[in-house]
């Protein structure tokens, strides 16, 4: 599924128009962005957590040159799926698996 598929579900279901939908969205991932760049988790129960995890430092090695490079400790972004959301799907899997 692709945003402009999510936009269109979301504006069936709500009868919202589908631009305000859209700017929702986009609003939403902005701020997601921006939380996470600050280094704050965002959480939404049910679903799951937007969370800024830590890479340690380490030795990588450039493939081209065949010299070794410190790669610096950094952050990245990650998801943490909630138990709900993770049981639902489970759920779901293993339902399909027994009709097949």
């Amino acid at each position: 599924m692709r945003k402009a598929d999510l936009v269109s579900r979301i504006a069936e279901k709500t009868d919202i128009p589908k631009v305000d939908v859209l700017m929702t969205l986009e609003t939403f991932f902005s701020e997601v962005k921006d939380s996470i760049s600050k280094k704050e988790n965002v959480y939404i129960r049910g679903f799951g957590s937007f969370v800024a995890k830590k890479r340690a430092k380490k030795i990588g090695r450039n493939i081209k040159q065949n010299k070794a490079i410190v790669i610096p400790a950094h952050y990245i972004p990650a998801f943490k799926p909630a138990k709900a959301f993770v049981s639902k799907v489970k759920d779901q899997v293993a339902v399909e698996q027994e009709k097949a």
